[in-house]
């Protein structure tokens, strides 16, 4: 494996400046939700043969019992598949992979900026598309990037326990985020279309960022259903407890959406305002899930994780394992100020 861009890595990069990758992202997202049995079937069986998935860890390891692709692409993991580390003694304080995947980069975000890959970096505050104050906190801090194969399974999980305080939807680019595109195209994951998610820990603030990629039809929390992209429904935000919410995370319709405009480049919402009810989530913890791959960047403060020492690019990683572990410290408090997420 090597971070030195090839020829071919050019010329499989090249064509996506050219696709309409909205046109295809919305043509994967109906075929995924194709229920005829025929059609389905095909690609849910063909899909396993390709990139070899594991059905023995899913919920329902039987391919036929989904009713369309996109439940399948999307599913559940068995109880037993993953086991998360103990909330008592040294493992307390253990930071676990939020997804299934591969480390595309980790590190120390030094002068705020992050290593995409060699000879590529881009800034935290472009990334999280806000003002100063909301990349400020990360400055000096460490990330981690997990990206999302095929193959693999594709929901999000906490890496530790936190207080939900803001999602912003950034529109963007739909550039694949494999290895080849990350090599290539400069400042990746800051051009394409991206969730932002921001919590309050026991080590301070923390940012998920879920990046979608060509071919993902939408990226969903578990809060607010689906986000998709501008000029198309999206959900009212309700700060219902996840387990009380009647519209599942997956469902083909959204009966309670509203438009964002198309003339919005990015849009916020709050949920540390008063007389909202907390959404706090534990440590392992579904948060959200891509309908199609992509990728999950975890940002945190300066003095508060360490990664273990075993991690580096091309590390295969797994929602629960230990990643990294928590320097001690109190729970961060709500962000006083207005205007940062």
């Amino acid at each position: 494996m090597t971070d030195t861009p090839s020829l071919l890595d050019y010329l499989a990069a090249l064509p996506q400046h050219l696709y309409p990758q909205r046109l295809l992202s919305r043509l994967m997202w109906r075929a995924a939700r194709v229920r005829a049995p025929w059609v389905k079937d095909r690609l849910i069986r063909g899909f396993i043969r390709r990139y070899g998935v594991d059905m023995a860890q899913a919920l329902d390891p039987d391919p036929a019992s989904y009713p369309d692709f996109n439940r399948f692409f999307t599913r559940a993991l068995g109880p037993d598949a993953r086991v998360l580390p103990g909330t008592m003694g040294p493992e307390a304080g253990a930071v676990v992979s939020p997804a299934d995947g591969r480390v595309s980069a980790l590190g120390l975000m030094d002068a705020g900026r992050l290593v995409q890959a060699k000879g590529h970096e881009y800034t935290v505050a472009a990334l999280l598309q806000g003002n100063a104050a909301d990349a400020q906190v990360f400055m000096g801090g460490r990330f981690l990037t997990v990206y999302l194969s095929p193959r693999d399974y594709h929901r999000v999980h906490m890496p530790i326990e936190g207080r939900l305080r803001a999602m912003r939807y950034v529109p963007g680019r739909r550039f694949s985020v494999n290895a080849r595109t990350t090599r290539v195209i400069p400042r990746l994951f800051a051009r394409n279309e991206r969730v932002i998610l921001l919590f309050d820990t026991q080590v301070g603030p923390m940012a998920l960022v879920m990046v979608g990629a060509i071919l993902v039809g939408s990226i969903g929390t578990v809060w607010a259903g689906t986000v998709t992209p501008r000029g198309r429904p999206i959900p009212q935000v309700t700060n219902t407890p996840p387990e009380n919410r009647q519209q599942p995370i997956d469902s083909h319709g959204t009966p309670h959406g509203r438009l964002l405009p198309r003339a919005a480049l990015v849009h916020t919402w709050r949920y540390d305002e008063g007389g909202q009810a907390e959404l706090t989530f534990a440590r392992g913890q579904e948060i959200g899930r891509f309908n199609m791959g992509s990728t999950v960047i975890l940002l945190l403060p300066p003095d508060s994780v360490t990664w273990a020492p075993s991690l580096s690019p091309g590390t295969p990683v797994r929602m629960g394992m230990v990643v990294g572990s928590m320097v001690s410290g109190p729970l961060a408090p709500r962000s006083a100020g207005g205007r940062t997420i």
